[in-house]
Order: structure tokens, then sequence, then C-alpha cells
């Protein structure tokens, strides 16, 4: 990979197609192609995409959303990211109440659903087994969201979905040369942490079903995210 501090593209869509073509991580390029190879059951029919999947929305967005990995069965699946799984359900429903999504729900690539004012990422391309990244792995990916950084060149709130995703995307404000607050603040719901150059970092629980099946996480806890988001680029 190359220095994490610049970019590997000049463009979103060159961006997008060195992601969709990277084989950097053996056990991810593994695990993504026989997951897409055997299918499951309830998928039989689809042909999988099998693939690193790129970033997804609006160049122009001011929100940059980052989650943690397409689901085996979901974006491995469908080549898109939050799109086929349960934890996409909830995200582009919320997008849809807040007006970011043209519509509620997100079956494939190709179902129509566009966003606005917002691009959708994940800490790792590749769907990892049990849902566990390596540290390595992240390392490998943290340059396409460096590049994702740079090209968003209108972005003003950056949602971090999850613990991790919050606590990743700290350590990439630091290396950006972002004065990280001390002590640093917890991981927290809507936890809020203010930079220079009007730009903030928002935490929210990821939509998971282990947090939405176990009421850690309400749709209204999540309304309250994008309510949040919106009053932060009025």
């Amino acid at each position: 990979m190359k220095d994490e501090s610049r970019p590997l593209a000049t463009s979103l869509e060159a961006l997008n197609a060195e992601i969709v073509s990277c084989r950097r991580c053996p056990r991810l390029v593994a695990w993504r192609e026989k997951v897409a190879a055997e299918r499951t059951r309830r998928f039989r029919d689809w042909t999988y995409w099998g693939k690193p999947v790129p970033g997804f929305g609006d160049p122009d967005a001011r929100v940059w959303i980052v989650g943690l990995a397409p689901a085996a069965h979901g974006a491995n699946r469908t080549g898109r990211m939050f799109t086929g799984d349960r934890s996409g359900d909830w995200l582009y429903r919320a997008l849809h109440r807040a007006g970011f999504a043209n519509q509620p729900k997100s079956y494939s690539r190709d179902d129509g659903l566009r966003l606005t004012d917002c691009y959708i990422s994940a800490l790792l391309r590749c769907c990892p087994p049990q849902n566990k990244p390596l540290k390595s792995e992240l390392q490998n990916c943290r340059p396409f969201l460096v590049a994702e950084f740079e090209l968003l060149s209108r972005m003003r709130v950056i949602v971090s979905l999850g613990q991790l995703a919050y606590q990743q995307m700290l350590q990439i404000l630091s290396h950006k040369g972002f004065t990280i607050p001390r002590p640093r603040p917890a991981f927290a719901h809507l936890q809020e942490i203010h930079f220079h150059q009007n730009l903030t970092l928002l935490a929210s629980y990821h939509p998971s079903q282990q947090n939405t099946f176990t009421g850690k996480l309400t749709e209204a806890m999540f309304d309250a995210v994008w309510q949040r988001v919106k009053k932060l680029v009025s």
C-alpha cells in the first residue's frame, strides 16, 4: 500500500476501482471468495459480489458515515455498503427519515437508492471471518479511508458507527494533524468531538443485530444521530 497520508487516486471513481481490485489481505480474499462460492441457502440464486466493497453515496457529501466491514451475506453479496442485511435496513430507514436517502430500503446495487449529502464507507472493505478484522487488515485498508477523507472535500461531519470505527477515525484524524482532546473522550452514543476547519466526529452505536435486537440501540436513539447531523451541517 502507498503512504496513508496521500490519496491513492484523484477521484472517488478511480479510488473505488482500486478498492475493488485489492487483494492485499490473503485471509480476507480467501474468506470473501469462499462465502461467495458456497453462498447461503436463502441466497442460493444470487451471484455474489465476492470482492472488496467500494464506498457509496454523494461525492459532494458533507456527511461521511464509516462502519466496520461488509457483511458476509450482505454487502459481500450485493456489492454495496450496508445493502442486503438488517444493519443496512436500519441505516437506510433512518437516513430516509432524515432526508439523506430517497428511499428507506436497499436490496441491490440497482434498486434505485440514491444518497444526498452523505457518503458511506467502512474500516474494512472485505467481510472478515466472525466479523473480526485483524489489526494488520485494518492497517492495510486504512489508506482507502485516508484517500476518501481527502477526496470528500466538503465534509463537515464524520459519523462513526461503533466503537472500533470511532477509535480508528480518531487515529486517522490525529495522523492528519487534527488535535485530539486530552483526555481522549471515550466512545459513547452521540459523543461529539469538534475540530478546527469546521469538522465534527459524531459517534453512534452500530445498527448491528447485537445492538438492535437487545434494545441497546433503538430507532429513536438512531434518529437522534441523524437529527444532530442535520443541525451540524445546517
